[in-house]
């Protein structure tokens, strides 16, 4: 099944059903995705059973379909994303054997058509392209084996980012705060179960078309990860438990023939630029700049439906 979250004027939205075309919807049995997330095994059935959309779905009124959650945790699992970022900025990281992880911001996720408020053009405005996941509760020290489990929806997600305030405070060892603003979500969360073949492995077996002012600048594949998402919720809830309600991203996708494929940000394009010719050539977003996303299954379906969104002056 597909969810949305419509406008209602209250800050969490009113949870619906989303019929199969995506063209219309019906009244969730609880108010919120939160609501659900938290009551997963009583309310999921109830969603599932849902066969008649009596209402048509105003793609104007779709929020993210978590409109604020309690934790946001974004991985980076694409190895030749990594790689090369950590060459452009001057990191030398220790290797390890988990998942690299921090914490953003979550009280806000941007709708998928919002305009994006930002705060300065000269702080290296940039999208980033990637895989999401929503769990239900997580208990403290589950295993990979178990972790799978409290996947309960699949979403894709652009993680802003301000380049000119990331590589100074990830050099401090303390991470990010400045460089990450709120991350937008596409209109649609998705049960595993919904994506098919689109889904293997715990990983995204699709592609993120990526548009750049109306120009494709990316057509990744997800299937690359480096860890599935099953080993990303077991990583985050090692020494905590997580509540319903957790977003967990992938990081930027990426794949190791990025040069032929295209990327899903501007960094990432930038450091090929600086490994082939010797300089960054392409600039950062500017205000009035518009980006879109849309992730694609083999047969050309689109579950999580577009990002699709215009950077402005705060």
């Amino acid at each position: 099944m597909r969810l949305a979250t419509l406008n209602d004027g209250t800050r969490d939205g009113r949870l619906v059903v989303v019929s199969p075309d995506g063209t219309s919807c019906a009244p969730a049995p609880v108010k919120t995705l939160q609501e659900a997330l938290e009551n997963w095994d009583a309310v999921a059935a109830q969603l599932a059973a849902v066969t008649d959309y009596p209402e048509a779905l105003d793609m104007a009124q779709v929020m993210a379909p978590l409109p604020r959650a309690w934790q946001w945790l974004d991985g980076s699992v694409y190895a030749s994303h990594g790689a090369l970022m950590d060459k452009v900025i001057g990191i030398d990281k220790p290797a390890v054997d988990w998942p690299l992880m921090y914490q953003g911001v979550s009280n806000k996720f941007y709708a998928p058509t919002e305009d994006v408020r930002m705060a300065d053009e000269a702080l290296g405005i940039d999208f980033e392209g990637e895989f999401g996941i929503i769990t239900d509760a997580v208990p403290m020290g589950t295993s990979v084996v178990d972790a799978a489990k409290h996947i309960r929806l699949v979403v894709q997600i652009n993680d802003w980012s301000l380049r000119a305030l990331a590589g100074p405070e990830m050099k401090t060892g303390f991470g990010w705060v400045q460089a990450k603003p709120p991350c937008s979500m596409a209109p649609f969360a998705v049960t595993p179960d919904e994506l098919g073949d689109g889904w293997q492995d715990f990983q995204p077996n699709m592609n993120l078309r990526v548009h750049w002012n109306g120009k494709q600048f990316g057509d990744a594949h997800g299937k690359a990860m480096g860890y599935g998402f099953d080993a990303l919720v077991a990583h985050a809830a090692r020494t905590r438990d997580l509540v319903a309600g957790t977003v967990i991203g992938s990081g930027t996708v990426s794949n190791e023939n990025f040069r032929e494929v295209g990327s899903s940000c501007i960094a990432e394009r930038r450091g090929i630029e600086i490994v082939d010719e010797g300089g960054a050539k392409t600039e950062f977003m500017k205000f009035g700049d518009t980006v879109r996303m849309e992730a694609r299954t083999a047969d050309g379906a689109t579950p999580f439906g577009a990002i699709d969104q215009k950077v402005v002056p705060a």
